[in-house]
């Protein structure tokens, strides 16, 4: 098996992908909300950029956003499982409607937004790859609003046997290939959708673009490395220079404390002598008394 150096879940091949090839985008975003492509009437990626100054940033998002038929579409893929995934789409979601809102418009004119998230990791304790969320009441089921749809696709779930008629899944399968083999066994299926995607994959990964993609990237990371070894070398430095204190501290304490001893030592020689002398000055008079008897 050869390992893919970068899967379709890779952040920057992602949206380099996608906006590059927003044809194929478009087939998913159809695939996803189950409309027939021909009738969107409207598709605009609204943040095509990628920052070459954010990609060094651990929190940047390549995440696309999308005008999709009036509707405000974010699609993002994530590969590692942080803990607090579904509050992190809930904050993207807010923050879209919040901004989604003219001045001196009326609320009722605030479009839906779709968060739609494809995710390498399990998210919820259910067999199915797909979960949607809607804002209903808990006894009734009733529909607070449609304006809010939230939308999970669990890749590692997906059906090892794909349907071919099933392009939502022959799309995601994408995203779950981590091998060559895996692609070409997809490529093999010959699906125009998927070999679109591939092709389209394969002239990514070597496009100039995507290489200074990765050279920032990696310098971004030798530099936080870079900055990390010295943050600890530092750390090293200022906890030696500690325990020498603590060390020099206990060393005169222990010095005074020996000083202190010495002074009692002293003391009680002097004591001693003294004590000595009085035996003497009673044994001489002792000795007098009894010649003076006898």
């Amino acid at each position: 098996m050869t390992k893919l150096k970068y899967k379709f879940t890779y952040d920057t091949l992602f949206k380099l992908l996608f906006v590059k090839y927003p044809n194929l985008l478009k087939r998913l975003i159809a695939a996803i909300l189950k409309i027939p492509t021909d009738k969107i009437s409207d598709f605009k990626i609204t943040n095509p950029e990628i920052p070459p100054e954010a990609i060094g940033d651990k929190f940047c998002r390549l995440d696309i956003n999308m005008v999709v038929s009036g509707r405000l579409v974010n699609l993002e893929v994530q590969v590692e499982d942080e803990g607090d995934y579904p509050e992190r789409t809930l904050y993207h979601w807010a923050r879209l409607y919040s901004s989604a809102l003219r001045a001196g418009s009326p609320y009722s004119s605030l479009p839906q937004v779709i968060i739609i998230s494809i995710v390498d990791f399990p998210i919820f304790d259910c067999a199915e790859y797909h979960s949607e969320f809607l804002p209903l009441e808990a006894n009734r089921r009733e529909l607070l609003s449609d304006r809010m749809l939230m939308l999970y696709f669990e890749v590692q779930k997906l059906p090892k046997d794909i349907d071919i008629t099933n392009e939502l899944e022959l799309i995601l399968s994408l995203f779950r290939a981590k091998t060559e083999e895996e692609l070409k066994q997809l490529e093999e299926l010959e699906v125009p959708i998927v070999t679109q995607a591939i092709g389209a994959y394969r002239e990514i990964v070597v496009s100039p673009e995507f290489r200074e993609l990765e050279r920032l990237r990696a310098d971004a990371r030798h530099n936080e490395a870079s900055a990390l070894l010295n943050a600890q070398d530092q750390a090293e430095k200022a906890e030696r220079r500690r325990w020498q204190t603590v060390v020099a501290d206990k060393d005169a304490e222990i010095a005074s404390k020996d000083a202190e001893i010495a002074d009692k030592d002293a003391e009680i020689a002097d004591k001693d002598a003294e004590i000595i002398g009085k035996d003497a000055e009673i044994a001489r008079l002792r000795a007098q008394l009894e010649k003076q008897s006898s």
